[in-house]
């Protein structure tokens, strides 16, 4: 018989570890309820026995709608022990927009939380409840119940598993299915863990949805060291900057946006210890940088997409940037960067696949492969094979290369501005609004110019009690941009966004492109 050497990385083996290591240290704390580490995992494969006792079999997925809770978190190692797989679902969709996911993924269990029951409305699922009491009569607690105490996870078979299947946005068609694999997750957790510090002494605050990205495979990283999790239901400001005092929090995830509207709020003040805050989804302006290092947060900026399980490159930060002065120090951190330290190096390519000049200037696509890139997309090998064109995974990210080796994105393909034949980075054009003292937050996108084939707008939400028009805005961009990369117009109000803080340009860009069939100046 041949001898076998190895195990099967599996994210699951966290809890299981940390359970046997630390099991009186609290692991979940959610309002007054503390979980520690040896409850977490009972609770974990409790539901692992309870979903196969109700007919999970190998491989069913399982899909979850629910907000930053224990039970979102007890599902992240529950269901692959049950050898289940994963359907995080933006708790923001529509209930045709679950349907589909719920149908497409043929989902035979959904665990629902009480405020989104309604969507799940005529699913074919069989639907449990989670009212989130964590007492007696809330029905996941006596779904549990049905669970045995003395559970084991079952093996899996093969570490190319598929763990979870992560829907994207779908705005540009039908959501695509990401497939997550166990190897993939394991690995990302670790490199999250490894590049932002995170320990056993950790805090880490669930500000960014579990459903994106499976939490940035944070419920696995934090779960590894013996860290503690923190869960909030929804993003208060209020209530963010009482839990960083109250809970001693250490590490936060989330977009730009998030940490806009924090520093921004009347609690806002200095912490009294650094608070280490990884941001992702949009590149962050240097002057939101400049403003949080002043509060004690040390942000550490993180690029990826759901294809690749979330952050894959950290702006590693070098101790000579200490000396810098500050503007010069948060220009610097705006930038992409390196590889995680888990993950094969990115490369920035022209369209034959040849990597760029490393001279800042030369654009070209974001390109990645590796353990920490998708299986493929569930249940659609064309759009599986049109983003492996030629062996690497493309993002759709533009982004030039530095002397340094570090990548900076200057746009999405589809959101660079072509005016009279010059690229415009609606990325640099956001970052000048926003040092405007009135600006909280901006989006640019092209809008079309019968002369130019098209100029940049941009959306502007201003700070609450200050005020600011049009001409002043654009005359501010004029002293510190070329002309013709000033914007052509300026609306104020609201950003429209998606439930983990992502601006939706696609919204503002379709609104004034209205009616035409092809945009002026476009091939």
């Amino acid at each position: 018989m041949e001898k076998v050497y190895r195990a099967e990385l599996t994210p699951v083996s966290f809890l299981l570890r940390s359970a046997a290591v630390f099991p009186e240290r609290v692991a979940v704390v959610h309002g007054e309820r503390r979980y520690t580490y040896a409850q977490f995992a009972e609770r974990a494969l409790r539901l692992a026995s309870a979903l196969r006792t109700a007919g999970l079999e190998e491989g069913d997925r399982v899909a979850y709608l629910s907000p930053n809770t224990p039970a979102m978190l007890e599902g992240k190692f529950g269901v692959p022990a049950a050898a289940g797989v994963l359907v995080p679902i933006n708790t923001r969709l529509t209930h045709h927009e679950v349907g589909y996911i719920l149908e497409h993924s043929g989902a035979r269990f959904a665990i629902v939380d009480h405020e989104l029951a309604h969507l799940v409305d005529g699913a074919a699922a069989e639907v449990i409840r989670v009212d989130d009491t964590g007492g007696p009569t809330d029905p996941y607690e006596q779904f549990l119940g049905t669970g045995s105490s003395s559970a084991e996870p079952l093996p899996i078979k093969d570490e190319e598993q598929v763990i979870s299947i992560n829907y994207t946005s779908g705005t540009t068609g039908k959501p695509k299915g990401v497939m997550v694999t166990h190897r993939g997750a394991f690995l990302n957790a670790l490199g999250g863990a490894l590049e932002t510090g995170l320990s056993a002494d950790s805090v880490y605050l669930w500000v960014l949805p579990m459903f994106h990205c499976n939490g940035w495979c944070y419920p696995w990283g934090v779960t590894a060291v013996g860290g503690r999790h923190v869960c909030l239901r929804r993003v208060d400001a209020a209530e963010i900057w009482r839990l960083l005092h109250e809970e001693g929090v250490t590490h936060v995830c989330g977009a730009p946006t998030v940490y806009v509207g924090l520093v921004n709020h009347e609690h806002a003040r200095p912490l009294e210890r650094e608070v280490r805050v990884m941001m992702g989804g949009a590149p962050p302006s240097p002057t939101l940088l400049a403003r949080m290092a002043e509060l004690r947060f040390h942000a550490m900026h993180v690029y990826g997409l759901t294809e690749t399980y979330g952050p894959m490159t950290v702006c590693v930060e070098q101790p000579e940037w200490d000396e810098l002065p500050l503007e010069e120090r948060a220009r610097l951190l705006a930038r992409q960067g390196h590889a995680y330290l888990t993950h094969a190096p990115v490369r920035v390519v022209d369209l034959e696949l040849k990597d760029v000049p490393c001279d800042a200037e030369t654009v070209g696509e974001v390109v990645m492969r590796g353990n920490n890139v998708m299986k493929g997309y569930y249940r659609d090998a064309e759009a599986t094979e049109r983003a492996f064109a030629g062996g690497w995974f493309h993002s759709g990210d533009l982004a030039v290369w530095h002397p340094d080796g570090y990548v900076e994105l200057r746009d999405r393909a589809k959101d660079i501005i072509i005016s009279g034949g010059e690229n415009i980075s609606t990325i640099e054009v956001e970052q000048t609004v926003v040092q405007h003292p009135a600006v909280l937050e901006c989006a640019v996108v092209a809008i079309p110019d019968e002369r130019w084939g098209e100029r940049p707008k941009a959306f502007i939400t201003l700070k609450p009690g200050q005020s600011a028009t049009e001409a002043e805005i654009i005359e501010f961009c004029r002293d510190r941009l070329a002309h013709f990369k000033c914007p052509a117009a300026v609306e104020f109000g609201e950003l429209p966004k998606t439930s983990t803080g992502k601006v939706q340009k696609f919204q503002l860009r379709e609104r004034e492109w209205a009616g035409r069939d092809v945009r002026i100046g476009r091939a």
